[in-house]
């Protein structure tokens, strides 16, 4: 393999992590989300100090809280409850995110809840 050929690889391979990097910068809390839940992104509830990110893949539903602005540690938490099942939950001080949790829906509804510090969201049964 001549040295062009290197080159032109190698020029390849910096200009896809360039672009892979620029990505994360954009869209720093959806790139966040998507590390934690797989799948497509159903849903966005946004509240005063974060939101809610749904995802789906298969049966199965993944919700995460992002908080607005990352820093000190607080309290958060998200759930996600089918419809006829029992909710998921994770709650606790965090610094950026609560959860990813999980539920298998199937083709049910669900009822999304999340919270960081003071404010929060509760999404009634969404995803019929």
């Amino acid at each position: 393999m001549g040295s062009g050929a290197i080159h032109r690889r190698l020029a390849l391979v910096l200009a896809m992590l360039t672009a892979a990097g620029l990505l994360v910068i954009a869209t720093p809390g959806a790139a966040q989300a998507a590390a934690h839940c797989p799948g497509r992104k159903m849903r966005t509830l946004p509240f005063s100090t974060g939101s809610v990110v749904v995802y789906k893949r298969g049966g199965y539903l993944c919700a995460v809280t992002l908080a607005k602005k990352p820093g000190a540690k607080r309290k958060m938490s998200v759930s996600i409850r089918a419809r006829g099942g029992r909710p998921v939950v994770d709650e606790g001080r965090y610094k950026r995110h609560a959860g990813p949790v999980t539920v298998h829906a199937g083709r049910r509804c669900i009822w999304v809840k999340g919270r960081v510090a003071g404010g929060s969201v509760s999404s009634g049964w969404i995803l019929c």
